[in-house]
């Protein structure tokens, strides 16, 4: 299993280089983030960029949730970006309430929270878009060009901002938003309190 790094790591600030091929090395790498990715427990990951494990390679997984089957994007490309069409959007609340003078947020539950795992216990919203069509290799190296909408859209755009050697909390600041730090309470539930910058 592969070691996640942590910020502030040089790794992570980079722009990660392009993948030549796809061999039976990097193949064997891509299994050793799998299991990397999988093993992360608190929290768990959605995503995980080859920077995050120390390469510098353009490729990320991504496995949406526990069922999921495990994707690969290799030299991805976002070729565009598309918001929901108007008349299917729902509403959602991101407004964010001080509790005290400790400033424990409390969080609208329509709200989405992006984390990472090379960034522990730190939380923001930002606002990307709904869809994405993306050009990328898959683990065999086949050239793709497909269309991706909602959550998965979402983790595609930050780990790709990680192979450009972008973390999310600059989207965050870029956007005047608020970063959270997480906490467990006494009673083991998860808290989030602001950040102040």
């Amino acid at each position: 299993m592969l070691k996640v790094v942590q910020a502030p790591h040089k790794v992570l600030s980079d722009t990660a280089k392009p993948v030549d091929k796809v061999d039976k090395q990097l193949s064997g790498f891509l299994r050793e983030m799998e299991q990397t990715l999988i093993s992360q427990t608190d929290p768990e990951g959605v995503g995980l960029a080859a920077p995050q494990v120390g390469k510098s390679l353009q490729l990320f997984i991504v496995k949406q949730d526990p069922d999921a089957p495990f994707m690969t994007f290799i030299n991805p490309v976002i070729e565009s970006t598309f918001e929901k069409p108007a008349e299917k959007a729902v509403p959602v609340r991101q407004s964010v309430k001080a509790e005290n003078a400790k400033k424990k947020a409390k969080i609208d539950k329509g709200v989405q929270l992006e984390g990472c795992l090379s960034l522990k216990d730190v939380w923001g919203v930002v606002k990307r878009p709904y869809g994405v069509v993306v050009s990328y290799q898959d683990e065999t190296g086949t050239h793709l060009k497909k269309t991706f909408d909602g959550f998965l859209a979402t983790i595609i755009q930050h780990e790709v901002d990680h192979l450009n050697g972008i973390l999310f909390p600059k989207r965050v600041l870029e956007q005047h938003n608020q970063l959270y730090h997480s906490v467990k309470n006494e009673k083991g539930e998860i808290e989030f309190e602001e950040i102040e910058i």
